[in-house]
């Protein structure tokens, strides 16, 4: 188990080369957009227009800061996400496009390699100490807002994560402080689905 600091974050560019991708961990770690079982990245979304394709990829859509944007994907019903909005969960390789409501955000998005890894997101607001329980694979503690005090004195504040690796086994995490955190929980399917 580690912490995962916003600063040390990787970018790079996205896939279709119209922004920039900061990936906060991947597995195995250092695969590529073509080699990874999962890959947990935020993206800056400044302007309306089509999301880049994903072969055999399921993704978790999350926003973070932002008035939000209404996402149109192939086959489902058009979506407004806004920070208040569950995660989204929709095939990385059906036809997406985005249309901003008011300016720029930035997002959290989770990739999986469709039958062979899941995932699942769980938002949660922080304002009194309390247990974060992870699941049966490998698990990122992510700090959208605010400042999450961990049991060993350290301190997540705005895009820092906890990694709690399949090493780890599940874990029962005590956290307490101020903050909003997103919860990703990532297993094989062949694992049993983290709850």
């Amino acid at each position: 188990m580690h912490i995962l600091r916003a600063s040390d974050h990787k970018q790079m560019p996205w896939k279709n080369g119209g922004g920039v991708t900061t990936e906060i961990a991947v597995a195995p770690a250092g695969a590529g957009v073509g080699e990874f079982h999962w890959r947990v990245s935020m993206a800056t979304v400044a302007s309306d227009g089509p999301f880049s394709s994903f072969e055999n990829i399921d993704r978790i859509l999350t926003v973070l800061d932002g008035e939000g944007m209404n996402l149109d994907v192939a086959g489902m019903e058009p979506i407004r996400l806004t920070t208040a909005s569950e995660p989204f969960a929709f095939p990385g390789d059906a036809e997406t496009s985005a249309t901003l409501v008011s300016g720029t955000i930035t997002d959290l998005n989770v990739m999986t390699r469709r039958g062979q890894w899941h995932a699942t997101v769980e938002r949660l607001t922080v304002k009194e100490p309390c247990i974060v329980r992870t699941g049966s694979g490998s698990s990122i503690i992510f700090c959208v807002e605010g400042t999450l005090e961990l049991a060993d004195r350290s301190v997540l504040t705005k895009h820092d994560a906890l990694f709690v690796g399949e090493a780890d086994g599940m874990a029962t995490i005590a956290v307490g402080g101020s903050a909003v955190i997103l919860i990703i929980r990532l297993a094989p399917s062949s694992l049993t689905r983290p709850i």
